[in-house]
């Protein structure tokens, strides 16, 4: 029988949620080492106190934020494809799923991209491990569709891929969400399956 979750219990999931949240855009606006506790705890009207509640370190909350969507592209991944009915379905899928979520998260990205050499050690080899297995799902789909194709070209695909849509923190926040999200979705799938 599953577990109901406390009043108590959703309360810290949300407080949680809320301080990943202001680090993601006060990381991005001013970098890991410009914002303190005492920021982020303001940021959702706590003090930066209340937030070891939640976090034992300013870096355990970028782990936190780096770690836990690395593993969410993963599994939002490699659901995407197990729905799929074939490669090309699986291709679309995952072009989608990732607009969507570059689309959702431009703070992350930023962070990702300027930050993740502020994680310690373990934590950035864990992002790099989730990295690598959610570009490997994707080269996986390629490869069913271009089997003569060399996995190393595959793998540039991704990963150039990647960089395209990644870019929309930095070149798509004046363009309305929809024009963006067809023409990304469009160019991810040209750069994938051209010849």
């Amino acid at each position: 029988m599953p577990q109901t979750i406390t009043s108590r219990e959703r309360a810290k999931a949300d407080r949680r949620s809320a301080l990943l949240h202001a680090a993601a855009e006060q990381f991005a606006a001013r970098g890991f080492a410009g914002v303190s506790l005492e920021d982020l705890g303001a940021a959702v009207g706590v003090s930066g106190p209340a937030v070891y509640r939640h976090f034992a370190s300013k870096q355990a909350v970028l782990a936190a934020l780096l770690v836990d969507v690395s593993r969410e592209l993963v599994d939002g991944g490699e659901a995407v494809i197990a729905a799929a009915a074939d490669a090309d379905t699986a291709l679309r899928g995952l072009i989608g799923f990732h607009v969507d979520f570059a689309l959702s998260n431009p703070d992350v990205i930023v962070v990702q991209d300027r930050d993740l050499d502020s994680l310690a050690a373990d934590d950035r080899n864990a992002v790099r491990s989730l990295q690598r297995s959610y570009i490997e799902a994707w080269v996986g789909v390629l490869g069913a569709m271009h089997r003569s194709t060399p996995v190393a070209e595959l793998r540039i695909r991704v990963r150039a891929t990647f960089g395209l849509i990644n870019s929309t923190p930095h070149s798509a926040r004046s363009a309305s969400r929809s024009s963006v999200r067809a023409l990304l979705e469009s160019m991810a799938l040209a750069a994938l399956t051209s010849a």
